[in-house]
């Protein structure tokens, strides 16, 4: 990567690559793991492209040491993963000594490979059994939750300092419970409300148990969440009405997470919004205390920007101009559809934009807007490509390119007041794209579906070069 090999980046920056329980491991119901929502979900008709179910994925389980081993090959500082509540405590019973063996294993591994475990609580694996309770809209989800942190505490807490409680809440509640498009697959913006909120109190919970526990036995702990956040661009900045779908875009997408988390509030525009389905039922008494105690670092996971308009999008419109799917689209945020517009920027295979600026505007104006933020970590930032395989040569060069280039962002963002400390590429592996199946690679390191075998692309051999000259240059 053509990174300057000079470029000043933070004492203690880590370098990382990050995955998913649910997209990797397979042995979906093996070692004590019960069904989660994906394993149901995956079953439904339609539901995930192809019929794809996460059973096998990409064998992580049964792979883990080589898997770790390709992590210290490319000089990772940091792995962040996440624990699959499903193994951890399936059926919604009592703790699961093999699931917690396996991580246990995954954790030691990583140290003795002198990787830092960055531990994710939450990345949308809920066990079937609580959504067959009400899931997240059931306001007792929050309090299993902690239950189920500190089981995890309990078994790697000695050995992992780094803890993330969720990974992008707005897809596991909104998009799961209204949009309909991730499981549990549900079409109701009250349930959707309901779920938001309470995932937010489950954080908090959380994390004071967990704080509670390191407390206990005199340990240092580094908490937070990691939020997907965007920049909601007006079609036309001149056109109210435009103007009006960013806000709403920006309102339902970063602030109703951000402000809970960092202000103790929930954004009074997008709660008018929503008037309709009284979502401060949902808010009992002492939740926002609980919700916005301080943590000590912010993850933002961000692929592109959202180009938006409040007009309807024309009959013979091009395919680019369509109901954004994201929940713009949902009623609760204004009786208009938000049309995504096409702007004249390169697309990757998820039809997305690349555009690196994004990035590094992102950065600057988290800061900018929160003066309170802990450290940011760019928790996630990758691309998806068609892959062509020729013999044992991967040359993603497009995925290549976006990875410098969102680097360079970070790296201008830095340059510009932006207190960020780590940058982990999304992700290590190929795996199962949610509802693309196997559809979609996001992966710098490629599998074969059939053979299970890993071949590194161009995009890890070159990341690895960027991760040793940076070491270098400090």
């Amino acid at each position: 990567m053509n990174i300057s090999p000079t470029t000043p980046w933070p004492e203690g920056f880590l370098w990382g690559s990050a995955t998913a329980a649910a997209q990797i491991e397979g042995a979906a119901h093996e070692g004590g793991k019960e069904d989660s929502i994906w394993d149901a979900y995956a079953r439904q008709p339609f539901a995930v492209a192809n019929g794809d179910t996460p059973e096998v994925a990409v064998d992580h389980y049964y792979r883990m040491d080589a898997d770790v081993q390709l992590m210290k090959e490319l000089g990772l500082d940091s792995y962040r993963f996440s624990t699959s509540w499903a193994r951890v405590v399936p059926g919604d019973r009592t703790p699961n000594a093999e699931g917690l063996d396996f991580y246990s294993r995954l954790v030691d591994s990583l140290l003795e490979a002198g990787i830092l475990p960055w531990l994710t609580l939450y990345h949308w694996d809920l066990p079937q059994a609580l959504q067959e309770k009400g899931g997240w809209a059931n306001r007792e989800t929050a309090y299993r939750f902690a239950d189920y942190a500190e089981a995890v505490y309990n078994a790697l807490g000695d050995r992992v300092s780094h803890w993330t409680t969720f990974n992008e809440p707005l897809c596991s509640s909104l998009i799961g419970y209204v949009a309909g498009e991730h499981a549990p697959g549900l079409t109701d913006p009250n349930l959707g409300l309901a779920a938001l909120h309470h995932q937010h109190l489950a954080h908090g919970l959380a994390a004071a148990r967990l704080r509670d526990l390191a407390a206990a036995k005199g340990r240092e702990i580094e908490l937070g969440i990691t939020l997907n956040l965007t920049n909601a661009v007006p079609n036309d900045p001149s056109d109210p009405v435009d103007q009006d779908a960013a806000r709403r875009i920006d309102g339902i997408w970063n602030r109703m997470f951000l402000e809970p988390l960092i202000l103790g509030a929930y954004p009074a525009d997008v709660i008018e919004d929503v008037r309709e389905y009284d979502f401060e039922q949902y808010v009992q008494a002492g939740d926002l205390e609980i919700i916005s105690a301080p943590i000590d670092f912010l993850g933002v996971n961000h692929y592109h920007d959202d180009n938006v308009s409040g007009h309807p999008a024309p009959a013979d419109a091009t395919p680019g101009l369509r109901p954004t799917t994201k929940p713009g689209r949902s009623p609760f945020v204004g009786s208009e559809f938000v049309t995504t517009p096409p702007r004249d920027l390169t697309r990757t295979a998820m039809d997305w934009e690349v555009n690196p600026s994004g990035l590094h505007h992102l950065l600057v104006r988290l800061g900018q807007e929160y003066p309170t933020l802990p450290p940011l970590y760019v928790t996630e930032n990758g691309a998806s490509y068609d892959d062509n395989r020729a013999g044992d040569t991967i040359d993603d060069a497009e995925r290549t390119q976006y990875i410098e280039q969102h680097i360079q962002a970070v790296a201008d963002a830095i340059a510009d007041g932006a207190d960020v400390r780590g940058y982990f590429v999304w992700s290590l592996l190929d795996n199962f794209e949610w509802a693309w199946g196997y559809n979609k690679r996001f992966g710098i390191v490629y599998v074969d579906y059939q053979t299970q075998e890993r071949l590194p692309k161009r995009s890890a051999t070159e990341y690895a070069a960027l991760i040793a000259s940076a070491k270098i240059a400090a």
